[in-house]
């Protein structure tokens, strides 16, 4: 354990120290059956008092991870392993993919979950804090083309990449999805619907982290069908045009185009269509159901878990699966 603690202020001296301590067990510092080092030892090297290091036990024993008998002291008798889980931003389908991670995973597995939000800035501060302080790593990355220098000092082993990757990803393992062969093959599944419609429009607002490989893809699938497209770069969705069909890549912009069409008097899947990118549980109960393209987060949740319980690597992309409702 290291002998330099700084304790801030952000929680308790009690949780800082447990946290401290769980974490030498977790990187091997103790193995199971190891004892700890004594209460007196602990507090004079922390500068913490004696009742500040028992309920840190107190805290670690009710965890499982330590026990104490008489004249043995207090060891270790579960090494919980610690996972930095870090995504790009809070959404109802990375819900799904935590809860498929968490429930495939034991209670000998302490998961941290980060947000970087697209921001290179925090996801190297983020990263950089954690580096030498888990047992693995599940990142998305900030960028879909850009591969962060911070993650070449990480064991291969101890790396997952998720949903991002068109970068050179070597030896580590990930679990991406494709954003253009891939949404040009989903999109070829509703040729027959949207051939109905005399022009498809992308909405792909200026400020959206959506790898814009999607839209020459997209370019792609309407000349070679011979179908009029348009990219609109707007943040908002102004009014609907009828026999237009929307693609669309977050959920509020679906719902704006519901209620806006409801202003102009239109029905979604008879005056115009609307397809979403990435599936949500809503998309089955918004209207008249909306029709969406997505990757199976609840199954990048699962082969995630997998890859960290069996230790065995994975490179693999899922496949763009299409969700067919009456919105098209």
């Amino acid at each position: 354990m290291s002998e330099k603690a700084n304790f801030g202020h952000h929680s308790t001296k009690v949780k800082q120290l447990s946290d401290m301590i769980s974490q030498d067990i977790a990187l091997g510092k103790y193995k199971t059956d190891t004892g700890l080092p004594s209460i007196n030892y602990l507090s004079k090297t922390y500068n913490v008092s004696r009742d500040t290091v028992f309920k840190a036990f107190l805290d670690l024993r009710e965890k499982r991870l330590i026990d104490s008998t008489p004249g043995k002291g207090y060891y270790v008798i579960n090494r919980q392993k610690n996972i930095l889980l870090l995504l790009d931003e809070y959404s109802a389908f990375k819900n799904t993919l935590y809860n498929s991670f968490i429930k495939k995973l034991s209670q000998s597995y302490k998961v941290d979950l980060w947000f970087h939000q697209y921001n290179e800035r925090i996801f190297n501060i983020i990263m950089h804090d954690a580096i030498g302080r888990y047992n693995y790593y599940v990142v998305m990355n900030f960028d879909n083309e850009k591969f962060s220098p911070l993650l070449h000092k990480i064991t291969p082993s101890k790396l997952l990449l998720l949903d991002f990757g068109k970068f050179d990803k070597k030896n580590y393992s990930y679990i991406c999805q494709n954003f253009d062969t891939a949404f040009y093959n989903a999109l070829s599944q509703l040729l027959d619907r949207l051939k109905k419609y005399r022009k498809i429009v992308f909405q792909f607002p200026e400020s959206s982290k959506h790898p814009k490989a999607s839209i020459e893809s997209f370019k792609s699938f309407c000349y070679d069908n011979d179908i009029v497209s348009e990219v609109i770069n707007d943040e908002e969705i102004g009014e609907i045009e009828r026999n237009v069909a929307y693609i669309v890549i977050k959920q509020t912009d679906v719902v704006d185009i519901i209620k806006q069409s409801r202003k102009q008097n239109m029905v979604c899947g008879k005056d115009f269509g609307v397809i979403a990118y990435n599936e949500t549980p809503a998309y089955e109960v918004i209207d008249v159901g909306i029709t969406s393209l997505s990757v199976d987060w609840k199954s990048m949740g699962a082969k995630a878990a997998k890859f960290i319980t069996d230790g065995e690597p994975i490179q693999e992309y899922l496949p763009t699966d299409v969700h067919i409702r009456n919105s098209v």
